[in-house]
């Protein structure tokens, strides 16, 4: 089987990938057990210098690393070398506080008792195209500073960038088999999830992905991380900053050309300012330029494969059939669509029901903020939301009352390696970055001495 790397802006073949037979697949299992027994027993600081290096190879690289991310998945040119940044900082992030967060922890008991982490083996890693090198160095840098190995099937279409992130690693110094792409394909999974060396899964994708993944991983009694759909509500209360709210959802959702878990998908804003704020986001939303990823001026790319643009033009009309109002956009030509707002989408509606994963902005109304907060909360999905008043401690009451893994006031919803990030409900379960993650597939384990 071959794996085709296809630009989505020009349509052009730029690679193929030969999946994995099973024999050459055992072969790299049997590398991570050998690199694993090595690896687990280095020290902090020996990680902390190859990581670090790992850091400064992807920033010399960035403007390479940059350009294929987007010819392999078509965001723009300065996304992409932004993406490899911001992975390069998660490296130096993890080399620089991994081992004091994996301190042992002392108890006041009688005798002597403590916790120590022990790292458990090869973490298996399902990773999505959206931000190819970000979701891979999120959890792989605290997963090898921790002292486990890991083996990554990355999304088909970015078999180019997978390969990339190995080379970097090897190139940084890491030995063989601590970090392994191995190109496969779903019929694979579960031998690698089986295999004695492999000690969890994480996986970022779909809810149906998510559900199979983890039902495989509970049949092998092994510990998941799932981080899957999100719907995330963005919700403008009577007291907010306009200007400033409709500035930053349009960069939330449009960001990636509108292709992240966490964007304000559900804009949510109340009745009294819901004209005013629609007027201001449709102008900001119409100034957007949609075209070459690689021309300046540029604000957003095409979406990263054919099917998942055709996939949003048949929601967008069945959207404006139960109801919706087309306010700005909503053409497509090839992967390329326009970006795009409707309004007046109520719960019924597919565009609130179902995950939109691209350009495609929606303003539900609300009655007041405790309406928006029921709305918010009537859905399966609860990865992140943001509240937009200047009533800072009414954000914070209103806040504890979301069902989500993550709530910003008055910001951007993004992911940050001090805090800890993930979703409930059908977002998943677990939790990556800061302390928290570091510590999901490790071994804690306690010590009694009399």
């Amino acid at each position: 089987m071959i794996f085709k790397s296809i630009n989505p802006f020009s349509r052009a073949i730029i690679a193929e990938h030969e999946v994995l037979t099973n024999a050459k697949l055992n072969q790299k299992l049997k590398i991570s057990e050998s690199a694993f027994k090595n690896w687990r027993n280095t020290s902090f600081q020996e990680r902390a210098d190859k990581m670090k290096k790992l850091a400064h190879v992807l920033r010399a690289n960035k403007d390479g690393l940059g350009l294929l991310i987007t010819n392999e998945m078509g965001k723009i040119l300065s996304e992409g070398i932004s993406e490899v940044e911001k992975s390069a900082g998660n490296c130096d992030f993890y080399a620089e506080n991994a081992e004091k967060m994996l301190k042992e922890q002392q108890y006041d008991t009688p005798f002597r008792s403590l916790s120590v982490y022990d790292p458990m083996g090869a973490v298996f890693a399902i990773m999505p195209w959206n931000y190819p090198f970000w979701q891979v160095l999120r959890y792989a840098a605290p997963a090898i500073m921790a002292g486990n190995v890991t083996l990554l099937k990355h999304a088909p279409n970015v078999i180019g960038c997978a390969k990339a992130i190995e080379n970097a690693f090897l190139e940084a110094g890491f030995p063989e088999g601590v970090f392994q792409q191995i190109t496969i394909d779903i019929a694979q999974v579960e031998s690698v999830i089986a295999s004695d060396i492999v000690c969890g899964v994480t996986l970022t994708g779909s809810e149906m992905a998510g559900s199979s993944v983890a039902s495989l991983a509970g049949k092998h009694i092994k510990k998941s991380v799932m981080e899957l759909g999100g719907s995330d509500a963005f919700i403008v209360l009577n007291d907010a900053n306009l200007e400033k709210a409709a500035t930053v959802a349009t960069q939330s959702r449009m960001l990636n050309a509108g292709q992240a878990c966490i964007c304000a998908k559900r804009i949510i804003v109340a009745e009294k300012v819901a004209d005013e704020f629609a007027a201001l986001f449709a102008q900001k939303i119409n100034a957007l330029q949609q075209g070459n990823p690689l021309q300046n001026g540029i604000n957003m790319g095409p979406l990263a494969r054919l099917d998942l643009a055709e996939k949003l033009s048949n929601q967008l009309g069945k959207a404006l059939q139960q109801g919706a109002k087309l306010i700005v956009g909503g053409m497509r030509e090839d992967c390329n669509f326009q970006p795009t707002l409707i309004d007046f989408v109520d719960s019924n509606n597919i565009a609130f029901q179902e995950e939109i994963f691209g350009p495609l902005a929606t303003i539900i109304r609300a009655k007041d903020e405790n309406d928006a907060v029921a709305i918010a909360n009537n859905h399966r999905y609860g990865l992140a939301s943001a509240i937009w008043t200047e009533d800072r401690e009414k954000g914070y009451r209103l806040a504890r009352k979301i069902e989500a893994g993550n709530v910003f006031i008055n910001s951007l919803v993004r992911s940050d390696s001090r805090i800890p990030f993930g979703g409930i409900k059908k977002s998943g379960y677990g939790r990556e970055l800061s302390d928290i993650g570091i510590k999901e597939f490790m071994n804690m384990k306690s010590i009694i001495i009399e």
